[in-house]
């Protein structure tokens, strides 16, 4: 495919997430031949997430126009940000001026849910406002050949092969044989009961990501959540720092056990081919309920693995006692999580797709 021009439009919600799925589009993108500018109005995690940039990708502060050179070849709002109405209009000017008009999409979030497949590649035309006479395509990234996939770049196979889980382990004080659990979430309501249940688990370490993991962490410690020694005794806890994307990566294919939160981590979760529990985004009229049972569905989860989802999503009593994190149940989960992982591999990633639908489109 022709090398193109591509405007990437991201506002931040959630730091991590909003921003970690575009980073991750732009760099593919960059890695492919194209040109990026992302447009960011909070680029400040990048400093830690990708602190050597990528070929080929410019990030530029949210714009009230469109640059002096005009709109790019493609045009793409992730998770149905609304850029300015001067840019907008830009598009529309170059629509009718341009041999090949610039290609507007929005990007969606990630859902196993149904209307998924019925509304991927769907046009959205514009009746009214500066863009008016233009179409907009929704895409939508998702679990099914009938969906635009999930980003996966090229080389991510490779690397995983050749990650040297043992020496990761080591250089983290996680012995052979230990439980090595990662934790990147919210603020889940069954926090103390995971801790007590990884202080059940002989050579339990959990390793707890920055920001609100690890408040919630030293808050749950500080209120009694563990014995006396807070993490010292039977549970090893371990507090990281901020990382590059590459080396979260190395995380979830080191441990154990993933617990994972939004969606770029729940991506990377599936690819690590390791058991995984996600924390989906809290929706205040509780909408993502429906968009966790429909997740699980598609995964084909085990009892135990959808009874830890409900209790950690706070779908049901978070106070209970979790499943048990026994070597029978994670063997169980891990195959649960291979299976989805190859069932993905048979399709196209969502690059791979989106690139598709760009050029049948120009």
């Amino acid at each position: 495919m022709t090398a193109m021009r591509w405007d990437l439009f991201c506002q931040v919600i959630d730091n991590f997430g909003d921003i970690g799925v575009c980073w991750r589009l732009a760099a593919d993108l960059g890695a492919r031949g194209h040109q990026v500018r992302l447009w960011v109005d909070d680029a400040s995690a990048l400093a830690w997430m990708a602190p050597q940039g990528a070929p080929g990708v410019e990030v530029r502060p949210w714009p009230t126009e469109a640059p002096p050179d005009g709109p790019g070849d493609v045009v793409v709002e992730a998770f149905g940000c609304e850029i300015a109405p001067d840019f907008v209009a830009a598009i529309a000017r170059a629509a009718g001026t341009r041999s090949v008009k610039p290609l507007w999409i929005n990007l969606e979030y990630l859902s196993a849910e149904g209307y998924v497949e019925r509304c991927h590649r769907l046009p959205s035309p514009l009746m009214d406002g500066p863009g008016a006479g233009l179409t907009r395509w929704f895409f939508y990234p998702g679990f099914t050949s009938r969906t635009g996939g999930l980003l996966r770049e090229p080389g991510l196979g490779a690397r995983q092969a050749a990650f040297a889980r043992d020496a990761w382990r080591a250089r983290h004080g996680v012995g052979p044989q230990d439980l090595a659990v990662s934790l990147f979430c919210y603020e889940p309501p069954a926090l103390p009961a995971l801790l007590a249940e990884l202080g059940r688990q002989p050579g339990a370490h959990l390793l707890v990501t920055p920001g609100r993991a690890t408040a919630a962490v030293r808050a749950a410690v500080q209120e009694g959540a563990l014995p006396p020694g807070g993490g010292r005794g039977p549970l090893a806890l371990s507090y990281l720092a901020p990382c590059p994307q590459p080396q979260f990566d190395d995380m979830l294919w080191a441990c154990d056990l993933n617990l994972v939160r939004g969606e770029d981590s729940l991506v990377r979760a599936l690819w690590a081919g390791q058991p995984f529990v996600w924390q989906i985004y809290p929706q205040h009229d509780d909408a993502h309920h429906a968009k966790l049972h429909a997740f699980l569905d598609w995964l084909q989860a085990p009892p135990s693995l959808r009874r830890f989802h409900a209790q950690w999503n706070g779908l049901q009593d978070g106070s209970a006692p979790l499943p048990a994190l026994d070597a029978a149940t994670l063997q169980e989960w891990r195959a649960c999580t291979q299976a989805a992982r190859a069932r993905l591999l048979m399709q196209d990633d969502l690059l791979t797709q989106l690139l598709g639908f760009v050029a049948e489109k120009s």
